[in-house]
């Protein structure tokens, strides 16, 4: 099977995606911040912040790697998978395995939700400061092995909002062919 035929890629506004579940690229507390993390809390409405209200009283902030999921409020998704990237300290305090379980534990909700489509951002490249080529390598690669052990998944957009993180992407996309 060619595994790479379930990712796309898309520039674009993640908020106006149609899939099952967006992936929001979330701060440890949840509530909301800049980029598409205050982009999908704005688009979605005052729903998703309450979820996560709840899931913080619940549990605490969501550490760097987890995930967790609620409502999409008003967007044209089931969910939202939040996942809290790896700030960038110079790529030797294990960010890239931190940025690979974003990816995993957001396909692992995705799939024990039955979501069958899975629209992710580039997590991690904004304010957290990690390289945008490096980025895309461990997307692709992860996302590649991890749809591996949710075949349910029939489709991940990934949706790049800036020129930068599409060209870097689309190279990796290019590699698998």
């Amino acid at each position: 099977m060619n595994h790479n035929a379930k990712i796309e890629l898309i520039k674009g506004d993640i908020t106006k995606i149609e899939v099952d579940a967006i992936v929001n690229a979330a701060n440890s507390s949840l509530m909301g911040g800049g980029g598409v993390d205050g982009a999908i809390h704005r688009a979605g409405g005052p729903a998703i912040l309450e979820d996560c209200r709840k899931i913080v009283a619940a549990r605490a902030r969501c550490e760097t790697g987890n995930a967790v999921i609620t409502t999409a409020g008003n967007l044209k998704a089931g969910f939202v998978i939040h996942t809290v990237g790896p700030v960038w300290h110079g790529g030797n305090q294990g960010e890239a395995e931190k940025l690979a379980s974003c990816y995993r534990n957001s396909l692992r909700l995705a799939s024990e939700n039955r979501c069958k489509t899975v629209a992710f951002p580039c997590i991690s490249t904004g304010i957290y400061g990690y390289p945008k080529k490096e980025a895309a390598q461990v997307a692709v690669q992860t996302l590649l092995h991890s749809l591996v052990q949710f075949p349910e998944i029939e489709k991940v957009i990934l949706v790049s909002f800036d020129e930068e993180n599409y060209q870097h992407l689309s190279y990796q996309l290019n590699l698998l062919k």
